[in-house]
């Protein structure tokens, strides 16, 4: 491409996906009452339910009628005509509680809605220990994972470069994790793969790109910013095509696929297109305000 577009013109540009993910954690605790968690990362009772009804049923109303129940958390999830609600229930720890809970459930729900109008989908139970470690794990690998990264882009480039790449890895982390809650997408093993793959794609593209600001810091005269610039615009082609041709593929895997795999494609197509942005706007926004104030 032979264009050159003024990408540090807006190298601010990423306050406004900042707020977007703030926006996205707000709505996500506020409305939709927390993230999906799945049965691997939460000990208790998963339980989806149908409720029979002319009427759309408030998750609220679900929530109110179950709030006597230990960590209740209900989500609603298809379409709201269809009245389908993911209630799940953290383990109290006391004998026969999946039976004991999987009645008191039902009991509450018809209860409120009335008899026989309430139809459980499926139930699935798992172990306190099991979803702890399975937690502790992924946080552990994750944060060890940054580190190697951290330290990889520090000794191959600079720590301004480092810490650039490390901000934009943390925005597409995050930015995926506030549209995961806002979707009430299960928070699986495979949203870990997913979130894992495009750390991964996200800072090859982050290197890329500084690999070309580096060399044309050396051999080109000028402000820094224009460096940059320059560096984003000869990478542009090399960018585009890299995550269209990505994109054709996962699109394809979404649109063919069902279940955990469906939700794993469109986990990575909102992150190939935000790990695309960050590279251009957080990242080299970043290394060019810490380049700016080092030299001062």
């Amino acid at each position: 491409m032979n264009r050159n577009f003024n990408f540090t013109k807006h190298k601010y540009f990423g306050i406004i996906s900042t707020a977007l993910i703030v926006l996205g954690f707000i709505y996500t605790f506020a409305v939709n009452g927390g993230f999906n968690l799945g049965i691997d990362f939460k000990a208790g009772v998963n339980q989806q339910v149908a409720i029979s009804s002319t009427e759309i049923v408030p998750r609220t109303d679900v929530l109110d009628t179950l709030q006597g129940l230990n960590g209740v958390q209900v989500q609603q999830i298809g379409a709201k005509a269809d009245n389908n609600f993911v209630i799940k229930v953290q383990d109290s720890g006391e004998d026969n509680f999946q039976s004991s809970i999987v009645a008191a459930i039902k009991t509450a729900l018809e209860a409120k809605f009335g008899s026989s109008t309430v139809t459980v989908l499926s139930t699935e139970f798992v172990g306190g220990s099991f979803s702890s470690n399975l937690t502790k794990d992924v946080i552990l690998l994750t944060l060890f994972a940054l580190i190697l990264i951290l330290a990889y882009v520090w000794v191959r480039f600079h720590l301004n470069y480092a810490v650039s790449a490390i901000v934009a890895i943390f925005h597409d982390v995050f930015f995926l994790l506030a549209f995961i809650g806002v979707s009430g997408l299960e928070v699986s093993t495979g949203t870990i793969a997913a979130v894992l793959t495009i750390i991964g794609y996200s800072l090859n593209d982050t290197i890329v790109i500084f690999d070309r600001v580096r060399e044309n810091n050396k051999h080109l005269s000028g402000e820094f910013e224009t460096k940059v610039n320059t560096s984003l615009n000869e990478s542009l082609s090399r960018t585009i095509i890299t995550s269209l041709t990505t994109l054709i593929a996962v699109t394809s895997i979404f649109v063919l696929a069902d279940g955990q795999i469906k939700d794993f494609a469109l986990s990575l197509i909102v992150g190939i297109i935000v790990g695309t942005y960050s590279s251009i706007f957080v990242a080299s926004s970043v290394v060019i305000v810490w380049t700016k104030k080092l030299k001062k």
